[in-house]
């Protein structure tokens, strides 16, 4: 059977559909499987301030007591839990890089895995105070207000942080150590970090920053 032009032009049209569906619906290659790329939540994995971890270690109250050996312009308000974060910044904001950093973070982590009690057995010449839990959602909610009359605010008019203290971790030779301080003034205001601490002369002082923590502080 011979086809006139037209017939032909559609059995052209019809090959050319068909043609082209193929080419759409029926894949080149065999499908890869997508590379794995999600950072795991810490905060699942490896949760920290997690209650029952008892009294803080002697050897941590040295560190906090240095580092506020200088007088600060407010009155100095501890909480009593030990209470620390490790931002997620690429998985951790950490980035050891020697075998002294990596011994601080395995020791950091572990040492805040729960949450620790604070005793008010700090050597600052200024002065503080350890509150309680009850305590510190007081100050928190006196200083949401500010400076407004509030029933029960009086004690804390000067209060402009709460600070909550992280259990140090320190290296195996205890000269080093990581630290963490939260500074809240209120519902979501406030500041951290984690830094490196490290003991010169007898006494303990800040070190200077690198990549080891330099993303790990923060405000909110």
């Amino acid at each position: 059977m011979r086809l006139s032009g037209r017939g032909w032009f559609r059995l052209i049209l019809v090959v050319a559909a068909v043609a082209l569906l193929w080419v759409r619906l029926v894949p080149r290659h065999p499908a890869r499987k997508a590379a794995g790329s999600s950072i795991p939540d810490l905060a699942a994995t490896s949760p920290l301030n997690q209650p029952g971890g008892g009294a803080v270690p002697a050897d941590a109250y040295d560190v906090y007591s240095a580092l506020y050996k200088a007088p600060v312009q407010e009155p100095l308000v501890f909480a009593e839990n030990s209470v620390t974060d490790i931002p997620q910044v690429g998985g951790s904001c950490l980035r050891p890089a020697t075998p002294d950093e990596h011994e601080m973070t395995d020791a950091f982590e572990a040492a805040n895995r729960q949450s620790h009690d604070w005793q008010p057995k700090f050597a600052i010449p200024q002065g503080y105070q350890v509150l309680g839990r009850s305590q510190v959602a007081r100050v928190q909610r006196c200083l949401q207000v500010h400076d407004q009359q509030v029933s029960g605010c009086d004690d804390y008019r000067k209060v402009r942080h709460v600070r909550f203290l992280g259990v140090p971790g320190f290296d195996r030779a205890h000269t080093r150590a990581l630290v963490s301080v939260i500074r809240n003034c209120g519902g979501f205001c406030g500041s951290g970090g984690i830094f490196v601490v490290e003991k010169s002369g007898g006494t303990w002082r800040r070190a200077e920053t690198t990549d080891f923590t330099r993303d790990c502080s923060w405000m909110y």
